[in-house]
């Protein structure tokens, strides 16, 4: 049994169990191993290929914006904000780093839920370590924050389903009243 499978149906129990164990079989390393997600309050579980995730969920980027980087990179060398938002304005244009900030400020009053560049990468990192290092293979199961700006600043969380276990090394809490 997966760990974390407390919180689905048995008909999901049964998909899990059933990705798992194909996960197993996989080879090599391809763009169709899988990733669920789950959607907490419709107790909805998808899979994605790891190929077609960032289409599916689209990592927030805003901040990674080039205008930004070149700020912070201006700052961190010792430029004080007037000068380094300047130079700014000089290399990439005034509308420009207007456009990078309102972007990355309506994606931090949306919410992005966490799920930024570095997340993602983090993710298929660690899977692809995980899947040449370890056996059984651990799935990732990614549990999405709920939506609504009730729940602003909720982020989705990672959890790695083993078949070895049935005990969740991240408990799954906070799941819709």
């Amino acid at each position: 049994m997966a760990e974390g499978t407390a919180l689905f149906t048995p008909r999901q129990r049964l998909e899990v169990a059933q990705r798992l164990a194909s996960l197993q079989c996989c080879r090599s390393w391809h763009g169709g191993v899988p990733v669920l997600l789950l959607e907490r309050c419709w107790l909805r579980l998808t899979c994605v290929a790891v190929e077609d995730l960032a289409r599916r969920l689209p990592p927030d980027v805003s901040r990674e914006a080039p205008e930004l980087e070149r700020y912070r990179q201006l700052l961190s060398i010792g430029h004080p904000g007037w000068q380094a938002q300047q130079i700014c304005w000089e290399e990439f244009g005034a509308r420009s780093c207007r456009q990078a900030l309102v972007r990355y400020w309506e994606s931090q009053e949306r919410g992005g839920q966490g799920w930024t560049l570095n997340h993602y990468l983090d993710l298929l990192r660690d899977y692809r370590r995980n899947f040449e290092g370890q056996r059984p293979r651990p799935l990732p199961l990614l549990v999405l924050a709920r939506a609504g700006q009730e729940h602003q600043g909720e982020a989705h969380r990672l959890v790695w389903l083993r078949p070895d276990t049935s005990e969740p090394s991240h408990p799954m809490r906070h799941t819709c009243a």
